[in-house]
């Protein structure tokens, strides 16, 4: 298996994971779950479901602030 191809597939596997509004993939250090501000946690956008937290009413977000 050549490098690229590891790493194009390890790519894929945390796109899989993250939505748009995330920050960063999940359980990454330095990060929390934060409520999506595009649907106020509630994981629709009217009828639909929203394209910010994928439904979930979460996004990840950085924490901390050094």
């Amino acid at each position: 298996m050549s490098g690229e191809n590891l790493s194009t597939s390890t790519q894929q596997q945390t796109d899989a994971l993250t939505n748009p509004g995330d920050e960063a993939p999940p359980g990454t250090v330095g990060t929390g779950e934060a409520i999506c501000r595009d649907c106020a946690g509630t994981g629709r956008k009217g009828a639909e479901r929203c394209p910010n937290c994928n439904g979930t009413g979460k996004v990840i977000r950085a924490v901390g602030g050094a």
